[in-house]
C-alpha cells in the first residue's frame, strides 16, 4: 500500500516537471464589558435638606467608558471625483508610469488601479482611494504638473538635433532610428530631409509633436526603445560574428549561444560563430530561464495559446519557452519584454537560423 501512494506521488511530480510555463503553452493547473465609574447616590425625598455632593473617589481608570479606536485616514481623492485635483493625480501616476492615456480629470476604474497599483509598490494598503498617506507618498515622487500637462497640451521642447546639424550624435540618431524601422539607407552623419521625416513619423506614432526636430521627450523615448549603437552600426558595416567571449558551453558541436549580459544570440558550429543577432528577454515576473538546454521543436507557424500573440519561427527550449521572432521588439525595441522567451527582431536573421538549426542542438543561457 505504501509503494502505490508513492508511485502516484512521483508520477504526480514527474507530470508537473514536464509542463514548465512559457510564452507559447498554458501552464498546469497550475476582551470585554464596559467600565463604568462610582453609583450615583440614592435620590431624597423633597423635604430633606440639600447635602453637599460626595467627592468622587479616586482611581486609576480611564474616565472614558469604550476604549478609543484609531481614526481612519480622511480621503483625499476617492472614485466618483472630479476635476482638477483629479487630473493632477493622473499625471502624477502617469509619471510613475501607474496611468496611461489621456487626462480625463475623472477618477474612474482606470485611475482606481492606477492607485492600487502604486500603493501595494509602497507597502500601503490597497484600497484605490486617496487617502492623505497616500497622496504624500505620491507627491514625494513627482513633479507638480503643469496646466499643460493636466489638460493633454503637448509642447515641444528646444531642438536638440534639426536640420544642418552633423556629427557622430546625428549618426547614433540614425541608427538608433534605423534598428526600429524607422530610417532607412545608410548612416550619414548629417540631418537632412530624410532624417527630418523619420524623426516626424516616429513622434507622431507616440503623440509627440511632430516637429521632426529631435527635443529631449523625442530622445528620452528614442533611447529607451533602443541600443546603443556600435561603432559599425553608426558607419553602415557590418560585423562578422565572433566566438571571442562565448560561454564554453557553446564551443563545441552545434549551440544557440545566448547571452543576457550583451543582449545577443550567437548561433556556433564547431566553435566557429556563423551569424549574431540582438534578443530580449522575460520580464522580471516571467523571467527566461538560464541553463544549458536543447531544441526540443520547432514550428514555422505558431501561436502563442497563452497570450494569443503570433510567435514565428519558434524554437522551443524549455518547456513553453522558445526563441522566435517578434514584431514587437521590432516595433518597441527595449521598451518591452516578453513572457519568458528569447525575442529576435531580425526577420531574415531568424529564419535563416530556423532552417538551419536542427532539433537537439544546444541552446545554452547564460548571464
Amino acid at each position: 500500500m505504501r509503494r502505490g501512494v508513492k508511485t502516484g506521488w512521483a508520477g504526480a511530480v514527474l507530470a508537473a516537471a514536464l509542463v514548465l510555463p512559457g510564452c507559447g503553452t498554458v501552464p498546469a493547473g497550475q476582551p470585554g464589558g464596559a467600565v463604568t465609574g462610582p453609583a450615583a447616590p440614592a435620590s431624597t425625598s423633597a423635604s430633606a435638606e440639600p447635602t453637599a455632593s460626595p467627592s468622587p473617589a479616586k482611581t486609576t481608570e480611564p474616565a472614558s467608558a469604550k476604549p478609543k479606536t484609531a481614526a481612519k485616514p480622511a480621503l483625499v481623492l476617492a472614485k466618483g471625483a472630479k476635476g482638477e485635483k483629479v487630473r493632477e493625480l493622473q499625471v502624477r501616476l502617469r509619471d510613475l508610469d501607474w496611468y496611461a492615456g489621456s487626462i480625463t480629470g475623472s477618477y474612474a476604474s482606470s485611475t482606481v488601479k492606477g492607485v492600487k497599483g502604486f500603493q501595494d509598490k509602497r507597502g500601503l494598503k490597497e484600497t484605490g482611494n486617496v487617502d492623505a498617506t497616500t497622496w504624500t507618498q505620491l507627491t514625494k515622487r513627482t513633479k507638480t504638473p503643469t496646466k499643460d500637462e493636466r489638460h493633454n497640451v503637448l509642447r515641444p521642447g528646444k531642438a536638440i538635433y534639426q536640420q544642418g546639424s552633423n556629427g557622430d550624435k546625428v549618426r547614433e540618431l540614425q541608427a538608433r532610428l534605423k534598428q526600429i524601422g524607422w530610417f532607412s539607407g545608410s548612416v550619414t552623419g548629417s540631418y537632412g530631409s530624410a532624417t527630418a521625416s523619420s524623426v516626424r513619423s516616429f513622434q507622431d506614432k507616440r503623440g509627440i509633436p511632430e516637429t521632426g526636430e529631435v527635443d529631449a521627450r523625442t530622445w528620452s523615448r528614442l533611447v529607451a526603445m533602443t541600443r546603443t549603437p556600435t561603432d559599425d552600426a553608426k558607419h553602415n558595416r557590418t560585423p562578422k560574428p565572433s566566438s571571442k567571449g562565448l560561454d564554453q558551453r557553446c564551443l563545441t558541436g552545434r549551440a544557440i549561444c545566448i547571452s543576457k549580459s550583451t543582449n545577443s544570440l550567437t548561433w556556433v558550429v564547431d566553435g566557429k560563430a556563423q551569424l549574431k543577432m540582438d534578443v530580449r528577454f522575460g520580464a522580471s515576473g516571467t523571467p527566461t530561464r538560464e541553463g544549458s538546454f536543447s531544441i526540443q521543436r520547432k514550428e514555422r507557424d505558431w501561436t502563442s495559446t497563452i497570450y494569443h500573440s503570433k510567435m514565428p519561427y519558434s524554437m522551443f527550449f524549455s518547456g513553453g519557452q522558445a526563441v522566435h521572432y517578434s514584431s514587437d521588439f521590432a516595433a518597441r525595441g527595449y521598451a518591452g519584454a516578453s513572457h519568458g522567451c528569447v525575442n529576435v527582431r531580425n526577420l531574415s536573421g531568424i529564419s535563416s537560423l530556423f532552417s538551419q538549426a536542427r532539433t537537439g542542438d544546444k541552446v545554452i543561457v547564460y548571464r
